[in-house]
């Protein structure tokens, strides 16, 4: 078979097991091109029948520095596509037979969107409006019926009375991310971004964080289309955030749920959150005992959870972030750069998270503002987390993931006119591979120890508390990333059971990650954190 000689040539990129009893994988990518396919980033996507549509975004790169280049009309995704990556096949529409407002919205970037059966909801984006004179954030809820709309365009019949659009201006948000959660829509996050936008911060533009979580029913019955809300949960340290990744999950209860991981900025530093929120159909929680380093900015992401094991896992593809790995060394960069890095977040069935890098990065530095289409084979949850323990194949085709912005280099911001980044037209297909090998670089649960660090990010000042099996003898060190020491605790006979310690790292440099390694006659465990000072 064709498949499996390309797979002899895979790189493989990772291979988990947090526990004896883990079901233990590998991911492996192999890159796809369809022919006239051409780049896109930061687009909405619904699927039908095997085959994708695609709406608004972007067809160049990264943003330019010069006001007036930045989100120009050039750079508008004015067409319809439609996909079909099984027989490499792509079709388009002019946007050109629809309404002007809903022209408008859907040639704009960073819309909010979300699938529901056969429709396409879409909120918000950000673009030039003819008819506001100006670049504005869409205040609308557009339904798309996609069935329909993908034979349209196939056809190159009419599609025009499959497009239904309402004002609504709480909806005027860009850059967040709408989920479900059982019957409920949720927008985390976003901002409403109007006015031609500036890096240097000159006054073109007006910038107001959504800093919430709304919550809002949508009622549709093919025909009138309205929002019912049912509540806006405001949090203006947390939820200050946006362009980043609110991925579905199954928690630790069996009960649906979403987590925002990472996004930027920080309410008073130009720095990504490392830290996340976990979302109920109750109520959120901030996590501030899990650290995330990798895939800060929004990128291809893939949820899979264990029922069997109760484990959670959500795998990251490229991006953006302020931490890279180089020869084995975690480096912070402040600027904030773009990464090929693949990492995976996994939540055990006691709630712990630990980030772990893989191995082996993208090719190139992709990712950022890409998409991942889910293998409509696959076995899912009713909120489309993928359900880990139906992929009994040796070799499990995961999906793909396409588009994105593919930098040059790892900083192009300050010196961006246009030609350093472009939106990528490849796409890659994704594999989940069983395998018998284990890697991973967080070590914080090995042997039982489940150390953590509190709080997590601290000031300098932390408690670390961690279980010992048997009674031993424990040294604790403190490093930075470098492998220098900061800090040691002597070592002491402790006795089995919880055990808590408190230390105080003297003078800690702003924003950086050290690690924490515990050693007992039986095991070493490490824990990374990071120190804030305020």
């Amino acid at each position: 078979m064709k498949s499996s000689i390309n797979l002899l040539l895979l790189i493989i990129l990772y291979s988990f097991s947090s526990k004896a009893q883990t079901s233990e994988f590998s991911i492996a990518i192999e890159s796809h091109t369809i022919p006239g396919l051409g780049g896109l980033q930061a687009y909405a996507k619904a699927q039908s029948q095997g085959k994708w549509l695609i709406v608004g975004g972007r067809l160049d790169g990264l943003h330019r520095r010069q006001p007036w280049a930045t989100f120009d009309v050039a750079g508008n995704n004015n067409q319809l596509l439609v996909v079909d990556p099984i027989n490499n096949l792509k079709w388009s529409s002019p946007l050109s037979s629809l309404p002007v407002s809903i022209q408008e919205q859907l040639q704009s970037t960073n819309m909010e969107f979300y699938q529901e059966g056969n429709y396409l909801y879409l909120v918000g984006g950000y673009g030039f409006s003819a008819t506001a004179g100006d670049h504005i954030t869409y205040p609308n809820l557009t339904a798309i019926k996609v069935s329909d709309v993908i034979l349209g365009i196939i056809n190159n019949t009419a599609i025009a009375p499959f497009f239904r659009q309402i004002l609504d201006q709480d909806l005027a948000i860009t850059g967040g991310y709408m989920n479900k959660i059982y019957d409920d829509f949720y927008i985390t996050g976003g901002q409403r971004f109007d006015g031609r936008y500036n890096p240097m911060n000159n006054p073109t533009f007006t910038q107001t964080y959504t800093n919430a979580i709304r919550r809002f029913q949508i009622i549709d019955n093919g025909v009138n289309l309205s929002v019912n809300t049912v509540s806006v949960t405001i949090d203006s340290l947390e939820l200050h955030r946006r362009d980043y990744n609110v991925v579905p999950q199954i928690m630790p209860n069996g009960e649906e749920g979403l987590t925002a991981f990472s996004g930027v900025f920080l309410p008073t530093i130009d720095l990504p959150y490392t830290n996340c929120v976990n979302i109920d159909s109750t109520s959120y929680t901030v996590n501030n005992n899990f650290t995330q380093l990798y895939n800060q900015y929004h990128c291809a992401h893939i949820p899979l959870y264990s029922s069997t094991n109760n484990e959670m896992h959500t795998l990251f593809f490229g991006g953006i972030a302020q931490y890279y790995d180089s020869l084995g060394i975690t480096v912070q960069d402040n600027n904030v750069p773009f990464v090929k890095t693949i990492a995976m977040v996994t939540r055990d069935s006691n709630g712990l998270m630990t980030e772990n890098k893989l191995p082996t990065e993208l090719p190139d530095y992709f990712g950022a503002s890409s998409e991942f289409f889910v293998n409509p084979q696959l076995a899912t949850f009713s909120n489309e987390v993928i359900q880990l323990d139906s992929l009994t194949s040796d070799t499990n085709f995961l999906g793909y993931i396409f588009g994105g912005i593919k930098s040059s280099a790892p900083n192009i911001f300050w010196i961006n006119d246009g030609t350093q980044s472009i939106a990528s037209e490849t796409l890659f297909k994704v594999f989940l591979v069983k395998t018998t090998t284990s890697i991973s670089d967080d070590q914080s649960t090995i042997a039982g120890i489940n150390l953590n660090v509190f709080p997590n990010p601290n000031d300098g000042a932390f408690q670390l508390s961690f279980d010992l099996k048997n009674a031993s003898e424990v040294t604790i060190s403190i490093t930075d990333l470098l492998g220098r020491p900061v800090y040691e605790i002597p070592s002491k006979y402790l006795l089995a059971g919880k055990n808590k310690i408190s230390g105080e790292i003297k003078n800690p440099s702003d924003n950086q990650v050290y690690i924490v390694t515990l050693k007992t006659k039986e095991a070493t465990s490490i824990r990374k954190f990071i120190v804030h000072n305020e």
